[in-house]
C-alpha cells in the first residue's frame, strides 16, 4: 500500500506543526499553548466535536464517518508535555524555553495525530466514529488516567483506544508490536541511610553512610541477578546518590534515588519486598539505620491480543 497521496501533500504543514511544539515546550499538565493550538487546527480541520479541559488540560476531537455510524468508536491517542531537560542542540527549532524540551517525541506524537485529524475530517471515508485524544502530563502525571477518570470513555463511547510512541533507534518504516506486556510498570524507589557524621580524618568514631550506601547499592543488584526467574524481567538502577557538603567531613545521611522496572505484577511485588529486606538488613550490618520508600506510578502496559493482530497487520500492509 504506497502512501496516500494527500498525506504526502501535508508533509511541509506537519513538519512546521512539530517544529513550532518543538520550540515550545510544556510540562506535565501546563501543556496550556499546546492544547490551545491542538484545538485550534481541530477546528479549523472541521472536526464535528472538539472539547478542551478533559482530565484537566486534555483535548479530545470527535469526526464522523460518513459511511454509516454504525461501527465502533476508535480512539487515537497521543500525549502532549515534555520534559525538564535543556536541550543541547544547535537547531532553527531549538527549545525557546530554558530547562524544558522535547527529548521523549512528544511533539513528533501530537503532529502524527494532527495530521491523521486533518485527512480523516477531510475525507470522511470510514464508518464509525473516530476520536483523536491529546494527552496533558504523560511523563510521570498519569494524565491518561485523569482524562479516563473524567468520564472521556464514556462520553465518547470510545470502545478501543490506539497509541504509538516513536522509536529512534529502530529503522525508518519499522514498527514493534507485540500481544500482552509491552511496557514495563515504572516505580520509584528512594532509601535514606542515617549514620553518624564525623570528621574524615576520624573514621573509626563514625558511621559512614557513604560506606553503607556504596553496599547497598551493590547488593541492590543481586535481586535482579540472584531472585527474578531468568525467564521474566526486571531492572533496578539506582541514578542518583546525595551526600555530603564538605570534602573533609563524613555526613550524617545519604539519600539514593532509582527506578525499577517489571513487567508482571507478581515479579513487582518480589522486587520490592527483596529491594526492602537488603535496604534494611544492610544498613543494619553497618549500625545504621536505613528508610526504604517504594512508589508505585504506572502499571505495566498489556496490549489486547486481537486489537494488536490487527494493528500489526495494517503495519505490514503499509
Amino acid at each position: 500500500m504506497p502512501i496516500v497521496n494527500r498525506v504526502a501533500d501535508l508533509h511541509p504543514d506537519i513538519t512546521a506543526w512539530r517544529r513550532d511544539l518543538h520550540a515550545h515546550p510544556e510540562l506535565l499538565y501546563d501543556v496550556h499553548r499546546t492544547a490551545g493550538a491542538v484545538a485550534e487546527k481541530l477546528k479549523a480541520f472541521g472536526c464535528d466535536e472538539v472539547v478542551t479541559g478533559v482530565g484537566r488540560t486534555g483535548v479530545v476531537g470527535v469526526i464522523r464517518g460518513r459511511r454509516g455510524s454504525s461501527a465502533k468508536t476508535i480512539g487515537l491517542r497521543a500525549d502532549m508535555d515534555a520534559l525538564p531537560i535543556e536541550e543541547a542542540n544547535d537547531l532553527p527549532y531549538k527549545s525557546t524555553v530554558p530547562g524544558k524540551m522535547h527529548a521523549c517525541g512528544h511533539d513528533g506524537h501530537t503532529t502524527m495525530l494532527l495530521g491523521a485529524a486533518r485527512y480523516l475530517a477531510e475525507t470522511r471515508n470510514f464508518a464509525g466514529t473516530a476520536i483523536v485524544i491529546f494527552q496533558p502530563a504523560e511523563e510521570g502525571g498519569a494524565g491518561g488516567k485523569a482524562m479516563c477518570e473524567d468520564g472521556m470513555m464514556t462520553r465518547f463511547g470510545i470502545d478501543e483506544v490506539y497509541g504509538m510512541h516513536n522509536s529512534p533507534n529502530m529503522p525508518i518504516g519499522s514498527f514493534g508490536l507485540r500481544p500482552g506486556p509491552m511496557m514495563a510498570a515504572a516505580d520509584y524507589i528512594t532509601v535514606v541511610i542515617e549514620g553518624h557524621g564525623g570528621h574524615a580524618a576520624r573514621p573509626h568514631l563514625t558511621i559512614d553512610p557513604v560506606l553503607v550506601g556504596c553496599h547497598t547499592i551493590i547488593a541492590m543488584q543481586s535481586v535482579v541477578s540472584r531472585n527474578v526467574d531468568p525467564l521474566k524481567s526486571a531492572v533496578v538502577s539506582v541514578t542518583m546518590f546525595e551526600a555530603g557538603t564538605a570534602d573533609n567531613v563524613i555526613p550524617q545521611r545519604v539519600q539514593l534515588d532509582g527506578t525499577v522496572r517489571t513487567l508482571d505484577e507478581d515479579m513487582r511485588v518480589l522486587v520490592e519486598q527483596r529491594l526492602a529486606r537488603i535496604v534494611e538488613h544492610t544498613a543494619a550490618a553497618f549500625g545504621a539505620k536505613a528508610k526504604f520508600t517504594y512508589r508505585r506510578n504506572y502499571p505495566v502496559l498489556v496490549n489486547h491480543e486481537k486489537q494488536t493482530a490487527f494493528a500489526a497487520d495494517v503495519a505490514i500492509e503499509i
